[in-house]
Order: C-alpha cells, then sequence, then structure tokens
C-alpha cells in the first residue's frame, strides 16, 4: 500500500486513514530561551545555547481512524520525520537536524536562494489525547512530544 502521510513515526507507525489533513508545529522548546532585561532595558540572552536548541512538536489531525496509540506513554521514544519544514540559505548553510529521507518524497527541496527540509528528530512524547465524534466519525488525535 503507498504511503498517504510524509508522518513517521517510529516504531508505533501511522495506520491508514489516521493522518489525512495531518497539521504539525516545530518551536523551540521553553528551556531554550532565558531572555532577561540589563538595568538599562536591553535584552540579552542569557542561555546555553549549543546545549538548549532544541524542538517541541505537536501534531494533530482528525481523519476516519486513531492512531496507533496503544501502548504509548509519557517519556517514550519516538524517532519522528517531521512534515513541517525547517528552512535555510542555501549559499551558506546546511540543515541542522538528519533528513527525514525514508519515503518516496524527497525531504529537500529548493526555492530560490533558499532551501526547504523535513528533519528527523528522536523525540519523547510529552502527551497524547484522543477524541471521537460519534455521528460524523471524525477521529480526532494530538500528539505532544519533545526533541531529546
Amino acid at each position: 500500500m503507498a504511503e498517504i502521510t510524509l508522518l513517521r513515526l517510529d516504531p508505533i507507525g501511522v495506520p491508514p486513514y489516521s493522518a489525512r489533513n495531518i497539521n504539525q508545529t516545530i518551536d523551540p522548546i521553553d528551556a531554550g530561551s532565558q531572555l532577561a532585561r540589563t538595568v538599562n532595558g536591553e535584552l540579552i540572552d542569557l542561555s546555553d545555547g549549543a546545549t538548549f536548541r532544541k524542538y517541541k512538536s505537536t501534531i494533530t489531525c482528525t481523519d476516519q481512524q486513531m492512531p496507533a496509540l496503544s501502548g504509548v506513554w509519557q517519556g517514550m521514544e519516538l524517532t519522528v520525520d517531521c512534515i513541517a519544514e525547517l528552512s535555510y540559505l542555501t549559499a551558506s548553510g546546511s540543515p541542522e537536524r538528519p533528513l527525514a529521507d525514508t519515503t518516496d518524497d524527497p525531504a529537500t527541496r529548493t526555492e530560490g536562494l533558499f532551501t526547504f527540509y523535513r528533519p528527523r528528530l528522536a523525540m519523547r512524547v510529552v502527551s497524547f489525547s484522543t477524541n471521537f465524534t460519534e455521528w460524523d466519525a471524525d477521529a480526532g488525535w494530538r500528539l505532544d512530544l519533545e526533541e531529546i
């Protein structure tokens, strides 16, 4: 059967008809920012840049089937091939994370001066939820993750 989504959640997988019209966010983790104001009102960055440059992600979807979340608990490690993209200036940059390159679709594309790529992130489950609307037959779900 052909893949119907670019999303990959290893080792749990993505069942058919559970991930159409999926939405994913990629944001910096909250601990990555330690901003403060000086006595003169200037905003400065006190964070340890290299250590806390990690991402969090929320994946949401409403489709016909539930995702494969049985046996998934907070703290479980997943390898996530993202559908959301990151980008960089092609001439001076490079991907900061491994590429999600195991699907038939390429994980990178170039438009003008920029390269866009889908990252592969090692993440832990922070929380998840599911819901079902009986008469509409809508199976909804949400998965919150943070990079290891």
